[in-house]
């Protein structure tokens, strides 16, 4: 369905139970007009934009999103076109927060193979944004396949070759087991691993007995997936040093096993 004239009109467009979302986001990227929002934790409308198809229904695990027709603001492209982020951002992610917006570098210069050039003139690996676990989607095209690291916020700032030596050719999200609200980790990486199949996970974690935590969080998730994804173990000294590298090509219920022993 297509309106070329701006101004009220009855017509199919999306409805959004702000009683049922809990502000996830999972239905933002769906929308290719970039007619939904995150906004002080809920998602909302922008009614020109959305041009009633419906791609969002099924996205919300809450149910929130519905077809109705109504009275509403026509469709406009022009404002879809206006509305589109620059090159660079993916177009079907607008959150209220523009620290969750999803961008891919994929095009950029990369830290090139057994590349070790440190300092501010050496190419960055980071493939795209956000990187914090609690904004970035699991339906997030760039997690696709790919080798994902899970990686604590304190191991880029001990390792001085982060960037080529773990970054470099992987999607990372970062999350801290202690300091972190963990609400929803679990879910959200089961949901990564059992959607996106990523190829391999790297967990990047320092040798502080609370880092455990993460390695841990990720094995609950791969037995709550049913993935057989290996996982890759990098434990880092606090002078930056790999100390220890543990591959588990272990499958479904290696958390549960582990943590009976």
């Amino acid at each position: 369905m297509q309106y070329s004239r701006v101004g009220s009109v009855k017509r199919k467009v999306v409805r959004i139970d702000e009683s049922k979302c809990d502000g996830c986001g999972q239905c933002v990227p769906s929308c290719a007009e970039g007619a939904i929002q995150v906004v002080d934790g809920k998602a909302v409308l922008l009614s020109d934009l959305c041009d009633g198809l419906g791609a969002c229904l099924g996205e919300c695990p809450q149910g929130a999103i519905s077809i109705e027709e109504r009275e509403s603001e026509a469709f406009d492209e022009a404002a879809v076109a206006r509305h589109h982020p620059q090159p660079g951002a993916h177009p079907a992610h607008h959150s209220g927060c523009p620290s969750a917006r999803l961008l891919d570098f994929s095009t950029r210069a990369r830290v090139s193979e057994g590349s070790a050039a440190v300092g501010p003139t050496a190419p960055g690996a980071l493939s795209h944004w956000p990187v914090q676990l609690h904004l970035l989607p699991p339906t997030a095209p760039f997690l696709k396949g790919v080798d994902l690291l899970v990686c604590a916020p304190c191991v880029p700032f001990a390792m001085p070759d982060f960037h080529a030596s773990l970054l470099k050719g992987r999607a990372v999200a970062i999350a801290c087991p202690k300091l972190d609200d963990q609400t929803g980790y679990l879910e959200k990486l089961a949901t990564m691993l059992a959607d996106a199949r990523p190829r391999s996970v790297t967990v990047a974690r320092m040798t502080v007995p609370c880092c455990g935590g993460l390695l841990r969080l990720v094995h609950e998730a791969r037995d709550v997936a049913e993935s057989i994804v290996p996982i890759t173990d990098c434990v880092i000294g606090h002078d930056g040093v790999v100390v220890e590298k543990n591959i588990d090509k272990l499958g479904p219920g290696s958390a549960r096993i582990r943590n009976a022993s």
